[in-house]
C-alpha cells in the first residue's frame, strides 16, 4: 500500500478517536468547578504520569528542527534544565501545591496577594499557555499531509484539540492523553531503531554529521546554552505542573508522578535527540528543518509505520494542544474575567467554557504571526518567567509581602522584559537575554522587604491552607 495513503488511513483512525472522545463527553460531561477543573482530584499516579508527560512533551516539531541545525546540544538546552526544575518543582512545591487545595495559579495569588496580582497573574499566564506554537506545528504536519494552506491547516488543528474540553473539561484531557502517550513513544520506538537497523550506528553518525552537531553547545557558544537554564526556571512557574498536582489524589501521588514523569522524559529525549540527528546526517539539504521528523519517517519507515509514526507525532502535539488550551481558557475565563467581573462560580465556568475559542483564535493568530516554534519558545519564557517566579514562590513560604509591593514587582519586571525584547528586535540587546534584566527588576522591587523597617512578616502557619 501507497505510504501517504496508509498515513491517511491512520490519521483517520486517530481523528474519529478524537470524535469518539467528543461524543463520550457529550454524554457525561463535568459538573461543577471542582470535577472541571481538577478531575475532582481523583489522577492516580498512572494517570498523572501520562498526563503530565504528553503535556509537557509537545514542542516535537520544534526539537527536530533545533537537534538538525544544532546536535546534541539539544539535550542540555531542552533536556536537562528541564529535568533539574522538574526535580526541584517535585521535591520542594509538589506537596504544598497539594496540599493548598488550590484551583489555580491566581486562585494562590488572590489568597496570598490579593486581586491586583491575581489579575496580573492571569493575564500573563493566559499569554504563555496560548498553545500557538503547538498549534503551529500541528499546522505544518497537516499541511505536509495534505497540501492546504498553513492558516487552514493550522485553524482546523487548533478546533479539533479543544472541541472534546469544552464540555470535558481535565477529565476529557486525562482520559485522552493516556491514549497520546503511548502513541507518542511507538512513534519513535520504530524510527530510531529503524535508522540504526538501515543505517548505522554511532560510527554511521559521526562519519555524517558536522563536527559541531557532536559538540555540547552545537556551535552556538555557552550563552545561547547558558540561557535556556534560566528560560527553563518557567518549569517553577508551569500552570500544568500546579493543575495536575492540584488535581492528584493526594500528596505521594503529586511528588512521585513528576519524578516518574522526568524518566519518561529522559527516555523520549533519547530517542527524539538521535533522530534528529539521522535527520541531518541523511539530509543534509533539508529546506525547512521543521520537517526533519517528517522527512526521516518517509526515506527511512515503511507504509504502514510511517503511518503510525504520523499518528505518534500528532498525538504528541495535539495532548499538549488540548491541555495548554483548556489551561489558557480557564485562565481567561475565570481567573481574570470573571475575577474582573465578580462572577459567582456557575458564571465562571461558562466564561472558561466559552473563551477556548477565544483561546484557539489567539493561538491560531500567535502561530502564524510568528512562524517559528522556537522563537515562541523564547519570547514567551523569557517574558513571563520574570513575571509569576518570585511571587509564586514566595506564595509557598510562610513569608508576607504587602500586596502592592508584588504588584510593582510583576509589572516591573513584565515591562522590563517586553522591553528588553523589543529592543533587541529578536536579538539579545546588548547581549543580554530579556530574562536577566527582568529577574533583576523583580528582585530589586521585592527585595527591600527584608530591609530593616521593612513589611515582611514570617508568618506561623502560610495563609492559603497548608495543614
Amino acid at each position: 500500500m501507497d505510504a501517504g495513503l496508509t498515513s491517511w488511513w491512520a490519521t483517520l483512525a486517530y481523528v474519529l478517536y478524537l470524535l469518539y472522545a467528543v461524543l463520550r463527553v457529550l454524554r457525561k460531561p463535568a459538573g461543577g468547578a471542582v470535577d472541571y477543573l481538577v478531575a475532582g482530584r481523583r489522577l492516580t499516579l498512572p494517570a498523572f504520569v501520562a498526563t503530565l508527560v504528553s503535556t509537557f512533551y509537545g514542542g516535537i516539531l520544534g526539537v527536530g528542527e533545533y537537534t538538525w541545525r544544532h546536535g546534541v546540544s539539544n539535550w542540555l538546552v531542552f533536556g536537562v534544565p528541564y529535568y533539574l526544575y522538574a526535580a526541584i518543582f517535585a521535591l520542594l512545591l509538589a506537596s504544598r501545591a497539594r496540599r493548598s487545595r488550590m484551583l489555580s495559579i491566581p486562585d494562590l495569588f488572590q489568597k496570598r496577594y490579593g486581586r491586583g496580582p491575581a489579575l496580573i497573574g492571569a493575564g500573563t499566564l493566559f499569554v504563555m499557555t496560548a498553545p500557538a506554537a503547538y498549534v503551529l506545528m500541528l499546522g505544518v504536519l497537516v499541511r505536509m499531509a495534505t497540501g492546504w494552506p498553513l492558516w487552514l491547516s493550522v485553524s482546523l488543528g487548533a478546533l479539533l484539540s479543544v472541541s472534546y474540553v469544552f464540555r470535558g473539561g481535565l477529565k476529557a484531557v486525562v482520559d485522552t492523553d493516556k491514549v497520546q502517550f503511548v502513541l507518542m513513544f511507538v512513534g519513535f520506538l520504530v524510527l530510531v531503531p529503524v535508522c540504526v537497523f538501515k543505517l548505522g550506528g554511532w560510527g554511521w553518525l559521526s562519519t555524517h554529521l558536522p563536527a559541531t552537531h557532536l559538540r555540547w553547545d552545537g556551535g552556538l557558544g555557552w550563552q545561547a546554552v547558558f540561557v535556556w537554564y534560566f528560560i527553563a526556571m518557567s518549569t517553577l512557574v508551569e500552570p500544568a505542573f500546579f493543575q495536575r498536582c492540584y488535581a492528584a489524589r493526594d500528596e505521594k501521588v503529586a511528588r512521585n508522578g513528576i519524578l516518574v514523569s522526568i524518566a519518561f522524559w529522559i527516555l523520549f529525549d533519547f530517542l527524539t535527540t538521535s533522530a534528529g540527528l539521522y535527520a541531518r546526517a541523511l539530509m543534509p539539504d533539508l529546506a525547512d528543518p521543521v520537517q526533519a521528523f517528517p522527512a526521516l519517517a518517509a526515506r527511512v519507515l515503511p507504509g504502514f509505520w510511517q503511518g503510525v509514526f504520523t499518528v505518534g507525532m500528532l498525538a504528541t502535539i495535539m495532548s499538549t494542544i488540548d491541555s495548554y488550551a483548556f489551561i489558557a481558557a480557564v485562565t481567561l475565563g475565570r481567573d481574570l474575567v470573571g475575577r474582573w467581573r465578580g462572577f459567582d462560580d456557575e458564571r465562571a465556568l461558562r466564561s472558561a467554557q466559552w473563551s477556548l475559542l477565544v483561546t484557539a483564535i489567539v493561538a491560531i493568530v500567535m502561530a502564524l504571526a510568528a512562524g517559528s516554534v522556537i522563537t515562541l519558545w523564547k519570547v514567551l519564557g523569557s517574558a513571563g518567567t520574570p513575571v509569576l517566579l518570585l511571587p509564586l514562590a514566595l506564595a509557598h513560604t510562610r513569608w508576607r509581602v504587602g500586596g502592592r509591593r508584588v504588584t510593582v514587582s510583576m509589572a516591573a519586571s513584565g515591562l522590563v522584559a517586553v522591553a528588553w525584547l523589543a529592543a533587541g528586535h529578536g536579538q539579545p540587546w546588548l547581549g543580554i537575554e530579556a530574562i536577566f534584566p527582568g529577574l533583576l527588576a523583580s528582585v530589586l522591587v521585592l527585595a527591600p522587604a527584608w530591609l530593616p523597617g521593612g513589611e515582611a512578616q514570617r508568618m506561623a502557619e502560610p495563609e492559603w491552607g497548608e495543614r
